[in-house]
């Protein structure tokens, strides 16, 4: 489904350059759930961002399903990004000034456009429900607490049907009770939808719930 071949990140520096990822080679068949453990400065958020189509690697090919996403235009790989690929960030990104309901929906608006906006809300709402916080699809996110506020994430992330689901330390804002539910929701999903998942962590204890783990030390895997 996911194949990274040779993969190399360098950004520039005044002095040394840093040379983030080191040959990356990796991949990923349909239904796995991946955990890339390592600590900070490792080069795992980097490669999550590479893998998804984020950020472009300097040297190295990423193949998703079996095409070249850095052959291809930034306008083809944007809508690879919408419509087959969900994000789930640590750092939440949801657009305060709009409700719970809304943010999820918004990836759906720019797949399917205006036309489906009720269809789509209905979705928005059912996903909603799913992940626990169908009374909670009008509050906006200073309304809601962390574990909440991932919890729409999610539900965000799923609106299109993605085939994979890329986390950067989903649970890296949360205490242990929330982050043990956000991991629990994630492998029902994978379970339940047979949706690909992606989980970069330091934590090892997310690690063991994985299908795979891969280890990353100075831009290499161990």
């Amino acid at each position: 489904m996911l194949k990274a071949q040779n993969i190399h990140k360098i950004y520039k520096q005044p002095v040394n350059d840093l040379h983030v990822l080191k040959g990356v080679n990796l991949e990923l068949q349909e239904q796995d759930i991946l955990s890339i453990v390592g600590p900070s400065g490792a080069g795992k958020s980097t490669l999550l961002h590479i893998l998804g189509g984020l950020d472009k690697p300097n040297d190295g090919q990423v193949f998703f399903e079996g095409q070249d996403i850095y052959k291809i235009t930034d306008n083809k790989r944007t809508k690879i990004r919408n419509q087959k690929i969900g994000f789930i960030f640590q750092f939440y990104h949801l657009l305060g000034e709009f409700s719970a309901l809304e943010n999820v929906v918004m990836p759906g608006f720019v797949k399917e456009g205006m036309a489906q906006e009720k269809l789509l809300k209905q979705k928005a709402s059912q996903l909603l429900e799913r992940v626990g916080l169908g009374n909670r699809i009008h509050h906006k996110p200073h309304e809601l607490s962390g574990g909440e506020q991932q919890r729409v994430a999610i539900a965000r992330a799923l609106i299109n049907d993605p085939k994979v689901i890329f986390c950067d330390e989903p649970t890296g804002n949360l205490d242990s009770e929330n982050g043990k539910i956000i991991i629990a929701l994630l492998m029902e999903l994978n379970e339940e939808h047979k949706q690909t998942i992606v989980i970069v962590t330091h934590d090892e204890e997310i690690a063991k719930n994985s299908k795979k783990v891969i280890h990353m030390r100075d831009g290499i895997l161990v």
